[in-house]
């Protein structure tokens, strides 16, 4: 199944923390915070804004972008079994860039 947000929204793929520090220690599950770095797999529609200031959707995130996203934010999907993020342009904090 194919999954097109609406509007100003980004479904994500999110990315699972690293389970083990650079030094070797494994971290256990109950330490583990809330992930905030997600994959961008789908965006949706510009939608014209009040603010000329502001850049289209499409301008600003690609389909395989990293991105940083707001702690609480979005609501989770499962679609075939894939657990995703679905969110507002708004929580959309930072793109990571390498």
């Amino acid at each position: 199944m194919k999954v097109r947000p609406v509007d100003e929204r980004v479904l994500l793929q999110i990315v699972e923390a690293e389970t083990k520090t650079s030094g070797g220690i494994i971290i256990p599950d109950t330490v583990h915070e809330k992930p905030q770095i997600g994959k961008v797999i789908a965006i949706g529609d510009d939608v014209v804004s009040k603010d000329a200031e502001r850049k289209p959707l499409s301008k600003l995130l690609k389909v395989g972008d990293k991105v940083l996203f707001a702690k609480y934010g979005g609501t989770e999907v499962t679609v075939d079994g894939e657990e995703y993020l679905l969110t507002n342009r708004s929580d959309i904090l930072a793109v990571i860039e390498k």
